[in-house]
This record gives structure tokens, C-alpha cells and sequence, in this order.
């Protein structure tokens, strides 16, 4: 059976095209599962931590007993009581067990067999006690892996499990366990929020202190992305610049997995489908395949709304991030930013709060100016007019900032400097989603998104436009950042880019002009 990408629970390797994940593995097992730790991966939806799992329970089979387990095999009802709980905990644990040979599955697997039997002892520390004799007689030390531990973490009875498991683990030498115990999840197991009475207020609490913290890199490097895309090609042969296309797949997903597979699928099944492959692997077939993913519902993005719509603090903070340039330090205490930074929404860059990849900004910032779409008079004005700003298939990109500096005045001009600062971006992307909405992208570049200064890269139809948003700080300021727009213009290979200036000086010229700075062409727009 011929390979191709996976976007749908767990990866093969020998179906699917996928990162080699054999250097990952090494390090679990170096560093944790030798040494004897008990640690959480908790990363991010679809981050990879499924097939991860996977891979390290057949990795380790060899020289551990492992025993691994899913707890969405487990419903809310199993969870209301010890015997609720010890009862399926024992018959998934004896699934697990077949991977035995059946002699040891019948010597090894009988105490957990026989404690389903004896209804009046079904207990969690009956249940350990079992457990225990296992990890004792067994001839290979034993590995417990448990994913999907999210959905054990609003019980009491899943944190009396913990603290059995953490009780076992400090008196290791008299009381026989397991080597090495492996929770995931999306949340941290460590901090679990939990309420278990309705009118009871939520309380952090876990026994599970004793946990290794988990710092290896779950997310692909574009090394890695290229290795896998040079197997593909050794199947597909369409003549990529595989280094290319692994760095511009970096450069949107910055190595997020499922965001990576998702790309990729899309350029090998739909891009590529419909013109040359060589052309769809390229910049401009990933700028497309980053439009048709953000086109429809996934479940990664409707997580990440449903969050925000529980979270409205997290929520703020991201929209302020994002259209005033506020610098937010991070600070893992502070519980919006451990949130945030726990499902995997944002990084930390030089102790600053960075939203984790390109494509999630794009995906907020359609969420943030969808809210105010239909409400917006800047947005009503572009959509109204949408058709004047192409020709012949092309973005006139000089009229689309010579209407918005007009439109803006008109709607805006008697606001003060505060109001400006906070939505003088957001009105310029209002102005420019319904024009290229359908046939192009935007993304603001990270490294320039601050309080005076945005890059906003326009992608239509393969022609790519670098538009500079700044506040006015003075005639010094405002010509460093002309030099600053002209070099960023010979990073990208153009020779003609775009300013929006926010000038707030009693003696500004507004309108538009064409200037030339270091062999580069200018268009401004004062407002």
C-alpha cells in the first residue's frame, strides 16, 4: 500500500509519511524510562503525543513489560467510585497484558485476574496490591503508560489513584511497582483543576508531585520535515526543493505536527491535483494549502474557540498581543499565561508571550475581526467595493492604501491617539480581509509586531506585498523605519513595498506618497 499523510489519529511508519521520531524515543528512554522517572507529556491537541506513545510502548516491549492504556476507554460512570474504577482499570489492564506470551500472560496476569472475581475486595488499594505482585514477578522491569489521562481529571477517584501510585513510588523498595509510569494529556496532571461537588468551588490539587518535568521537544525542526518530504519525493519524484518547502512548512507551522501533516496532505491531494506537482510544492502551493486549511472547521481550531470562549481573559490577552503589539512577559505563575501556554497557544521568546505559530495568528485574527465584521463601517466600506482594487487577476495594492488613508479619515478622523493606537491595525486588516478574502492570505510577522510597528505579508495569487503599520514617533523614528521597511523589502526580493504611517502631529500631511529609499520604492499612506 502506497504511503501518504495522516491527519487522523495516530502515524505508522509504514503507512504514512511521518518525521522519524527514532531520536525522540532514545532520549524518553535514555533519560526517563531508564532512570526509573514518572513523567507527563502534556502538550497541545494533535501535537503528536498518541503516536508518540505508540512508538515508545513498541520501542520499549524488548526490555520492558508495558503495559499501555487509553482512558477514553473509560466513561464518566466508571469513575464515580473505587469499585467503579478498580473494576474497568483491571480489565483494560488485562487487555494490555496479552501482549505477553501466553504462558507469562497466565502467570504474570492472574493477581489482576483473580481480584475481578473477588467482588468484596474491589478496591483501589486491593487493586494495588495486585498490581504490585505483577510488577514483582515479573522478569522485565514494568512500564504503565497512560494516555488520554484528561478525561480522569475532574474525579476524586483518579487523584486517590495518583496518590497510590505516588505512595508505591517513594516506598519502591518494599512495596514492588512499576518502573517507570507515563501519563498524557493536554493538561497537566500536575496542576488538576478540579470540582467535585457542583456548588463546590474549584480547587488545583494533585498528588502527583513527583513527576520528572518532560522538556524534550515534541514539535519537528525543518530538518526533520525535510527528511520526511525527501521520502516522499523518492515515491513522487515532482522535482521540490525539499529544503525549500520543509523551511516555508516551518516558517507557517513552526514544526506543530498535526499543522504540518495537514499542509502536506493538502499539497500531495488537492494542491497537486489540480496543476503541476512541481509548482504545487512550492511557496506559493503552501500559501494556498495554508487557505484551504483555514477555509474549513477542524477540530484543532474549534478547540482552540471553544478555549477562548471559556477563557475570556486568555482571550484578551491574545487580542492585545495581536493588534496593539503589547509586550507580555511570560511568567508561567501567572494562570492565563500557564493556560494559554498549556494548550500550546503560545511560546515563550526571550521571556516575551509569542503566539506558537503563524498559522494559529491567522486563525485568531479571523476569529477577532469576524466578531466585528458585520458591525464595522471600514469593513462594510472595502466589501462594498471589493471589485475596483484587482485587475486582470491582480492586487492594486497603491489603491488599496489610498482608500483605506481616505475611508479611515472619514469614519475616524476625529478619534483621539488612544483610540488609534488600539484599533488603527485592526481597521487597516478589516479594510484588507473582504478584498482578498478567497484568493489570499495575511499573516503579521512576529519579530516586528510591537508597539509601533507591525509587517503585514499579503499573499495574492502568488504575487507576495509587505505592508509596514507604524505609529508616528517623530521625523528620526519614522525614517528608521522607512530604512527598516527597504531592508526588509531585499529579505523578500522586492523592490516595491507599502507604509500605513499613524501620524498624530497638528502639522502632518496626510494622503499618499511614493518615495525611493535604497534602491527600493515606497508607497505611503499618512493618516
Amino acid at each position: 500500500m502506497n504511503r501518504y499523510f495522516n491527519t487522523e489519529g495516530s502515524c505508522r511508519p509504514k503507512e504514512h509519511y511521518m518525521v522519524n521520531l527514532g531520536s525522540r524515543l532514545q532520549e524518553i528512554r535514555t533519560y526517563y524510562i531508564n532512570r526509573g522517572k514518572y513523567f507527563v507529556i502534556n502538550r497541545g491537541r494533535q501535537y503528536g503525543k498518541t503516536t508518540t506513545l505508540q512508538l515508545l510502548a513498541n520501542d520499549l516491549k524488548p526490555d520492558y513489560l508495558v503495559i499501555a492504556m487509553d482512558f477514553q476507554e473509560i466513561g464518566s460512570a466508571d469513575f464515580q467510585d473505587e469499585a467503579s474504577f478498580s473494576i474497568v482499570f483491571a480489565k483494560i489492564f488485562l487487555r494490555a497484558c496479552q501482549q505477553m506470551r501466553p504462558n507469562d500472560y497466565e502467570t504474570l496476569a492472574r493477581p489482576v485476574s483473580d481480584f475481578l472475581l473477588e467482588k468484596e475486595r474491589h478496591t483501589l488499594q486491593e487493586l494495588f496490591t495486585r498490581l504490585s505482585v505483577v510488577c514483582k514477578d515479573s522478569p522485565q522491569p514494568a512500564v504503565l503508560i497512560i494516555d488520554e489521562v484528561d478525561n480522569a481529571g475532574n474525579h476524586q477517584v483518579f487523584l486517590d489513584f495518583l496518590a497510590l501510585l505516588r505512595t508505591y513510588y517513594l516506598d519502591r523498595e518494599n512495596k514492588p511497582t512499576f518502573q517507570s509510569v507515563v501519563l498524557a494529556g493536554v493538561y497537566d496532571i500536575k496542576n488538576l483543576k478540579r470540582k467535585i461537588r457542583p456548588d463546590s468551588e474549584h480547587q488545583y490539587n494533585s498528588p502527583w508531585n513527583i513527576a520528572a518535568d518532560f522538556d524534550i521537544p515534541m514539535g519537528f525542526t525543518a530538518k526533520q520535515i525535510q527528511d520526511m518530504l525527501l521520502e516522499y519525493e523518492a515515491d513522487s519524484r515532482t522535482g521540490m526543493d525539499t529544503a525549500a518547502v520543509a523551511e516555508e512548512i516551518w516558517q507557517y507551522t513552526s514544526g506543530y505536527p498535526y499543522l504540518v501533516s495537514a499542509l502536506c496532505k493538502l499539497l500531495d491531494e488537492k494542491i497537486a491535483r489540480t496543476t503541476d506537482p512541481k509548482h504545487a510544492w512550492t511557496a506559493h502551493g503552501i500559501a494556498e494549502a495554508v487557505k484551504l486549511l483555514l477555509s474549513k472547521s477542524r477540530p484543532l481550531f474549534e478547540s482552540m474557540i471553544k478555549q477562548l470562549t471559556e477563557y475570556p481573559e486568555m482571550k484578551h490577552m491574545l487580542h492585545l498581543i495581536l493588534f496593539e503589539g503589547k509586550q507580555v512577559n511570560y511568567n508561567p505563575y501567572h494562570p492565563i499565561v500557564n493556560l494559554a501556554s498549556m494548550f500550546g497557544y503560545i511560546i515563550n521568546k526571550n521571556n516575551s508571550i509569542q503566539i506558537t505559530n503563524r498559522i494559529f495568528e491567522l486563525c485568531l485574527y479571523r476569529l477577532f475581526l469576524s466578531e466585528e465584521e458585520l458591525s464595522n463601517a471600514i469593513y462594510n466600506e472595502a466589501q462594498g467595493n471589493r471589485n475596483q482594487f484587482t485587475e486582470g487577476g491582480r492586487l492594486n495594492m497603491d489603491l488599496v492604501l489610498e482608500r483605506f488613508a481616505v475611508c479611515f479619515h472619514d469614519i475616524y478622523g476625529d478619534n483621539s491617539e488612544p483610540f488609534v493606537e488600539q484599533y488603527g491595525r485592526k481597521f487597516f486588516l478589516l479594510f484588507l480581509t473582504p478584498i482578498i478574502n478567497g484568493s489570499g492570505n495575511y499573516y503579521i510577522e512576529a519579530q516586528t509586531r510591537d508597539a509601533r510597528r507591525t509587517d503585514v505579508i499579503v499573499d495574492y495569487l502568488g504575487e507576495r506585498f509587505v505592508v509596514e503599520m507604524k505609529i508616528w514617533h517623530g521625523n528620526e523614528y519614522h525614517e528608521r523605519g522607512e530604512a527598516q521597511l527597504a531592508g526588509y523589502l531585499s529579505y523578500y526580493h522586492l523592490t516595491k513595498g507599502y507604509l500605513v504611517s499613524f501620524n498624530f502631529n497638528k502639522n502632518k500631511q496626510t494622503g499618499v506618497r511614493k518615495i525611493q529609499i535604497h534602491g527600493k520604492e515606497i508607497t505611503e499612506a499618512t493618516i
